[in-house]
Parts: structure tokens; C-alpha cells; sequence
């Protein structure tokens, strides 16, 4: 009798062993910690409701250039920022924040809309493909000049608040050329 409850409480351990799986912490997403090209896209004051001018910022990692009509050619990652808000036609100096107002150095957070992002995002490109796209929900970044530093913030795949701070060094490029 002791041997079948003994038997009984083996099979039984040895179940529940099985039944756990090993759980392994989801890897965090690496992205570039420095741009190596940055176009600065002039969109002047595009919006009637809003008296700021709007650029937007397009980076991109080694591995990625444009072509003349601005497609994306090889494999990296491409950081953007859609609608910032600045005083003038340009970016000036300054610090910026992600804020949905409009205000005269912020600019749009990121979002999902419909299955597509918007405001502040970052693409995977592996040759010339976008293979993922990360939308950062919040941050800031500060110009100054002839550089960017950025302190963005995204939730992982498993809800967790991560920080991202990338950088650029080096002259934005004006798109369109004047």
C-alpha cells in the first residue's frame, strides 16, 4: 500500500513538473543608439487651426540611405517624427516635448491609427522592406544645432514602459532642397 501511494505521488510530481514550462524573459528591443543621417521635412504652416509652422524629422540609422525621391534603400532603422511644432519655418534651438497642443516646441506623440502609425515611430527596413514598426508613445528631445538628443519612451510587447535615448551629430538636411 505504501508503495502504490508512494508510485501515486511520483507520477503525480512528475506531472506537475511537465506541466511548467520555463519562462524566458522576452528580449529587449535594441534599437541604434546613434543616426548617422537626418532630414529635417519643411512643411510651413500647413495647418489653418494652428499658428505654428510643422517640420517633421526623419533619421536614419548606418546601413540606410534615400534615393532622389525619398525611398528608403537598404537595411537599419528609420526613427520620425511627424508634426513639430516650431516658431518660424525651421527648428530652432531648443527643448521639445511630446504633446498633442500644438505649442510652439512640442510635438504629436506617437500612435497606432488603424494599423498604422503615427506621430513619433521607428521603422526596421531590412532591405528595403519594413520588417517592424515601434510606435513611441512619449519623450522629448533637445536641439542644439548640430545635434539631437532624444529621451523617447515605448511599451514593450509585454506592456512595459521602456526608455530609448538615441542621438544625432552632424547638420539636418532640409527636404524639400531650397
Amino acid at each position: 500500500m505504501k508503495t502504490a501511494h508512494y508510485l501515486l505521488a511520483l507520477i503525480a510530481g512528475a506531472l506537475v513538473l511537465n506541466g511548467c514550462k520555463r519562462t524566458e524573459p522576452t528580449p529587449r528591443q535594441i534599437f541604434p543608439s546613434d543616426y548617422t543621417l537626418a532630414y529635417e521635412e519643411i512643411y510651413g504652416h500647413c495647418y489653418d487651426s494652428i499658428a505654428q509652422a510643422v517640420v517633421a524629422l526623419d533619421l536614419y540609422s548606418e546601413g540606410i540611405t534615400l534615393s532622389k525621391d525619398h525611398t528608403i534603400q537598404g537595411t537599419g532603422y528609420n526613427l520620425y517624427l511627424s508634426d513639430v511644432f516650431v516658431p518660424d519655418s525651421l527648428l530652432e534651438e531648443g527643448t521639445y516635448h511630446s504633446a498633442s497642443t500644438g505649442e510652439p516646441f512640442t510635438f504629436l506623440p506617437g500612435q497606432d491609427f488603424e494599423g498604422y502609425p503615427n506621430g513619433m515611430y521607428i521603422l526596421h527596413i531590412e532591405n528595403n522592406l519594413v520588417t517592424s514598426i515601434q510606435v513611441l508613445d512619449s519623450g522629448s528631445f533637445v536641439y542644439s544645432g548640430d545635434s539631437l538628443r532624444f529621451t523617447l519612451y515605448y511599451r514593450n510587447a509585454e506592456g512595459i514602459t521602456q526608455t530609448y535615448q538615441p542621438r544625432f551629430e552632424g547638420t539636418l538636411i532640409p527636404w524639400p532642397k531650397h
